[in-house]
């Protein structure tokens, strides 16, 4: 038999449901997989008990007779951001670590209901706080590619979905969930080769994922191509009375919809993410992209989004602002973490646990929200911030009256080494510069993967989309992937 770690979604689904292999097979030769590859220590916790019942239960249906569920028998990957019950879910943090939640989260949820299995809790950065997926307690998770040029430097795989990103692009999973705050799916997924969906804000239930700022939180689908992509999207999204933010709409049938012909459409090409030092390599692809899209019946023109230039610093105050509200719940007295030192007084065992539990880069971004929250700097910082936002939407909505959808690359670089930026914050936030605009105005974006750099990694490119249009979303990735002709994979070494 072939090797059932190679399929994606789609031909695990297909060959479960024809009887070409069992979803037992499908399940022991990716259980496999995660045990022999710890090197990359994508995953925080092992679930192979909960992968292989899912796998019977769909082999027991089919011999019934029974229509099969969506998903029926394929494993996946979970971010250890969305709780699962019964299953420890830390947001890779010392605070969180041993908590065992008694529910599980609405999206989670949706894909055991769709008859997914789960392989284990993926790592990330703590809390879902960075780029690189550096920040984690639980140690450092590494990209399972090596660049070519002689360097054997381990490298990141983005962040702060790097445990799924690593995870999936060595094949330890056909696809994984993420979530995206300023572009922690789309930026992984480019570092690795995969692709990544960030659906409009509210598709996706927040309720269960553990908080990082609630305005710009949004769970979505990473996996190998685009249509495992618009099949995990469909069974992830839907409406969730207990998330207020919550969009109360059928969810369309994109997998089936799913067109590569862009006749009559009008593709964006913003001319401000045409950044200072943007590197040959990320020229030239985003070129090749316009050709891409131009060979898939669509009409380029050029749009402007003024306020682009405000959108990292607008995002840096808004995000850590809500962070330093979502994390002041973890103080040592209901749950999680607890340091209480001999003779402390309540504000003391406050101070003690959350040194404790929480890392630099949390702790970074909590004063940060502290700061421009507090009295005296609120209007100046947080207020001007919401503003900027408010501007940045509108720029997106004028260049609907232009296009109906927009082309970036995905991020300023390939991957680069572990520690190559940790040391310099700034640096490290801006490889967000070309995700964050889209999630501050909350409509879908998603990376493919276009080509390969110099030194043999990948390179993604990013398609925006008006809110709700996934479909177009999907449609033009489709277009860009079936003409990259993307099928780089890394060499086994761990």
């Amino acid at each position: 038999m072939a090797d059932l770690t190679a399929l994606g979604v789609a031909a695990l689904r297909d060959g479960i449901r024809s009887g070409e292999f069992t979803a037992v097979e499908v399940a022991d030769a990716f259980v496999t997989r995660v045990a022999a590859a710890k090197q990359l220590n994508a995953f925080i916790v092992e679930t192979p008990d909960h992968a292989i019942a899912a796998a019977k239960a769909a082999d027991a249906a089919r011999a019934a007779g029974e229509a099969m569920k969506p998903l029926a028998g394929v494993p996946i990957g979970m971010k250890d951001l969305f709780c699962t019950k019964g299953v420890q879910t830390t947001a890779a943090s010392h605070m969180l670590e041993g908590f065992t939640p008694v529910y599980e989260s609405t999206v989670s949820q949706k894909l055991w209901d769709a008859g997914a299995g789960m392989l284990g809790k993926l790592n990330l950065d703590q809390f879902a706080m960075g780029s690189s997926n550096e920040t984690s307690y639980f140690g450092n998770v590494i990209s399972p590619w090596r660049r070519n040029d002689g360097g054997n430097a381990p490298l990141a795989p983005g962040g702060s979905s790097g445990g799924s990103s690593s995870a999936i692009a060595a094949r330890l999973c056909p696809a994984a969930t993420g979530t995206d705050t300023g572009g922690s799916i789309r930026q992984p997924a480019a570092f690795t080769g995969i692709s990544g969906i960030k659906p409009t804000y509210g598709r996706c239930s927040r309720w269960g994922i553990v908080a990082f700022a609630s305005s710009l939180d949004q769970a979505g689908p990473m996996a190998r191509d685009v249509r495992d992509c618009a099949i995990m999207l469909e069974a992830m999204s839907g409406f969730d009375a207990k998330d207020s933010t919550s969009l109360d709409l059928p969810v369309p049938n994109w997998e089936a919809a799913l067109s590569s012909d862009l006749r009559g459409k009008r593709i964006g090409i913003p001319r401000e993410y045409r950044v200072d030092n943007m590197p040959a390599e990320i020229d030239a692809l985003w070129r090749q992209g316009i050709d891409w899209l131009k060979d898939a019946g669509a009409e380029i023109v050029e749009v402007s989004l003024p306020h682009t230039r405000y959108a990292l610093p607008a995002y840096y105050i808004i995000a850590p602002a809500e962070a330093s509200s979502n994390l002041a719940r973890y103080d040592g007295v209901r749950y999680g973490q607890r340091e209480l030192p001999d003779g402390a007084n309540l504000q003391e065992m406050y101070a003690a646990t959350r040194a404790a539990g929480f890392g630099p880069e949390v702790q970074r971004r909590i004063l940060i929200g502290t700061y421009v929250l507090s009295a005296g700097f609120y209007d100046a910082y947080y207020t001007q911030a919401q503003k900027v936002r408010t501007l940045i939407a509108r720029d997106f909505e004028n260049a609907w009256g232009e296009c109906d959808l927009l082309l970036t690359p995905t991020a300023p670089s390939a991957a680069f080494a572990l520690g190559e930026k940790s040391a310099d914050p700034l640096a490290m936030y801006l490889n967000d510069v070309f995700t964050v605009p889209s999630s501050l105005a909350g409509i879908p974006a998603m990376s493919v993967p276009g080509g390969l750099d110099a030194a043999g990694l990948p390179l993604g490119l990013q398609i925006i989309g008006k809110p709700l249009d996934e479909q177009g979303v999907l449609n033009a990735s489709l277009a860009l992937e079936q003409r990259a002709g993307f099928t780089a994979r890394p060499e086994q070494w761990w």
